[in-house]
């Protein structure tokens, strides 16, 4: 029975997920990163304003928003893709250690850019809760945004659904009965065994790339940044378009997002934008 589960492509990546959500540095702090992007272009009043509610309900354009979006985007492939590039150096030797670091370091930035997309047109904190734990709405909801960025329909409409009812009851929170046991919640169990599919195709493509030496690592570096950009422009794309992010229009009493204490991060050795994010 055990040995089922883990052959299941839904616990695969559902195991997977929970992972890379627990890896240092890959949770972004909502204040601090809407602070940060949008620092050079809007007042502190209205930075203030979509930290306390959202950037929608604070007016601010969605010129402005996909000018920051792009930053974020343009920061986190060069990471993930440098990253990838010095995980496949070793070769073939050393396949069977490179292989998983390198799916976590992937899966840690693809969850990264979703959290900063996500904040950036108006939904609320993924991650308010104390501790490791990944409660099972914030689950349903990263599922479906990696569903988006890998192309699946139902994810793209399984968004919308969300984003619906979110505006709808003008929630401070991820809506968790609609994610959990709800109309939402088969769709999110569909995406999930997709996606668990589809990762052991990506899986089995990036140990080829790495097989030969120093090849293997531009090979790599390469199939990195071909694959990020893509997925997080159609996040950005699906979630820029919908209606909660309009100016004025959405969730307009998302809740106030504390401060939190640093997390430890290998994100740091570039003072660029985004860095204080991963603080």
């Amino acid at each position: 029975m055990a040995g089922k589960e883990i052959e299941d492509p839904e616990s695969r990546f559902s195991a997977v997920l929970v992972a890379a959500a627990k890896l240092p540095g890959v949770r972004i702090n909502r204040e601090a990163y809407l602070r940060k992007a949008l620092a050079r272009c809007c007042s502190d009043d209205d930075i203030r304003a979509a930290i306390e509610k959202t950037p929608a309900a604070a007016g601010i354009s969605i010129d402005i928003l996909d000018k920051a979006a792009n930053d974020s985007i343009n920061y986190e492939a060069a990471k993930v893709s440098a990253l990838s590039a010095a995980a496949g150096l070793p070769g073939l030797v050393f396949l069977p250690a490179t292989v998983p670091t390198d799916l976590a370091q992937y899966f840690g930035h693809m969850l990264r850019i979703a959290q900063k997309l996500a904040y950036l047109y108006s939904w609320p904190d993924l991650f308010s809760g104390d501790g490791d734990d990944v409660d099972d709405a914030t689950k349903g909801v990263l599922t479906l945004f990696f569903g988006v960025m890998f192309g699946t329909q139902s994810a793209n409409a399984a968004v919308g659904k969300v984003a619906e009812a979110m505006s709808k009851q003008v929630a401070k929170k991820l809506p968790q009965k609609a994610l959990t046991q709800g109309v939402v919640y088969p769709m999110v169990k569909k995406v999930a065994k997709q996606l668990g599919v589809e990762m052991t195709k990506k899986t089995f493509a990036r140990a080829v790339s790495k097989a030969i030496p120093v090849v293997g690592a531009v090979l790599s570096g390469g199939l990195t940044l071909a694959t990020f950009l893509p997925m997080a422009k159609r996040l950005k794309k699906h979630l820029a378009g919908l209606e909660m992010t309009k100016p004025t229009i959405g969730v307009t009493d998302a809740e106030v997002v504390e401060a939190q204490e640093p997390v430890a991060t290998d994100y740091t050795e570039q003072p660029d934008a985004d860095e204080s994010a991963s603080q």
